[in-house]
């Protein structure tokens, strides 16, 4: 029998008045959770492993301040070109039974990807990666694939471009408290940032996006420091805890623990399902995690790829 261990984290203040709602209105009925994918993006620095951050207007279920990421959707079940694990491999790393929603997670991984951040994981071939994504044309088709003027298995086909799934590595499963008025069911993958490739927010909608260092952001995590260097009204004064929904605060200090990039992105994953948990104790609203401390691991590739 696996033993577990708990975590509390606090409600943010912009979530407080639905949290108590839903403690007074016992009977509510939840809210669905949408399918989502977040692709937490690695680099190795001479101060360590950082990891691309940006800003998320509109409460976004993943956090005012998080990974590149959102809601998959109908386009994520066209036709692709595919380099990498099989659709049932991932499948199986990603512990579901429905192989449609398996590849549907890894295809909105890397478009979410392309469009918050420019980075695309895909290539001509099982070797190969598309470069020099930072180009006006490339902007420009960031810009269609995010409006929906064109789908992304269109461009991809008319670039002659495969999705190198070989690139990502998945990392946890996480879903939004009931309480949530907007929830995500959130596969979280990981990925090295291709050579040749260079996060740029998207024109349109980008606000503020930059590498960050784990170890240095969660030493400061008290601290107003990241939300001031935001700027934005919903950022201003507002400690760590305030702007990262519980997923992406422990992902970060994972990464911060990291002995480089290949180390983390090789680590073996449980399966487990995290979901914060609503409790007051005087009078204070905590979102309580439980973790298993021994899990069984996912199945893992043998080695990531260098791009």
């Amino acid at each position: 029998m696996q033993s577990s261990h708990s975590r509390r984290f606090v409600v943010p203040k912009r979530h407080q008045g639905a949290a108590r709602s839903w403690l007074d209105e016992a009977d509510r009925p939840r809210r669905s959770a949408r399918l989502a994918s977040s692709v937490v993006l690695v680099r190795d620095s001479a101060e360590g492993t950082e990891t691309w951050l940006d800003y998320r207007p509109g409460n976004s279920p993943l956090g005012t301040v998080a990974f590149p990421g959102g809601s998959v959707q109908n386009a994520d079940h066209d036709t692709f070109d595919w380099f990498g694990p099989s659709v049932g491999q991932w499948a199986e790393m990603l512990g579901v039974d429905d192989f449609s929603i398996a590849r549907a997670h890894v295809v909105a991984a890397i478009r979410e990807l392309f469009e918050e951040t420019g980075v695309l994981l895909a290539g001509t071939d099982a070797t190969t990666v598309v470069e020099g994504t930072g180009t006006a044309e490339w902007t420009r088709a960031r810009e269609a694939v995010s409006n929906e003027e064109i789908g992304f298995g269109e461009l991809m086909s008319k670039r002659g471009l495969g999705l190198r799934t070989d690139l990502l590595r998945p990392l946890v499963h996480w879903i939004s408290p009931d309480f949530a008025h907007r929830r995500f069911d959130t596969r979280y993958f990981a990925a090295t940032l291709p050579e040749g490739q260079t996060p740029m927010l998207l024109p349109s909608k980008g606000v503020w996006g930059e590498w960050v260092l784990p170890a240095r952001l969660l030493a400061h995590r008290e601290t107003s420091e990241l939300g001031d260097r935001i700027g934005e009204e919903d950022t201003k004064g507002m400690p760590l805890a305030e702007l990262l929904v519980p997923a992406s605060e422990i992902i970060l200090e994972k990464i911060a623990k990291a002995k480089g990039c290949i180390a983390y992105l090789n680590l073996k994953r449980s399966t487990h399902t995290y979901q914060a948990h609503l409790e007051e104790e005087d009078g204070r609203l905590w979102l309580r995690v439980e973790a298993p401390t021994s899990a069984p691991a996912t199945a893992a590739l043998s080695a990531v790829p260098h791009p």
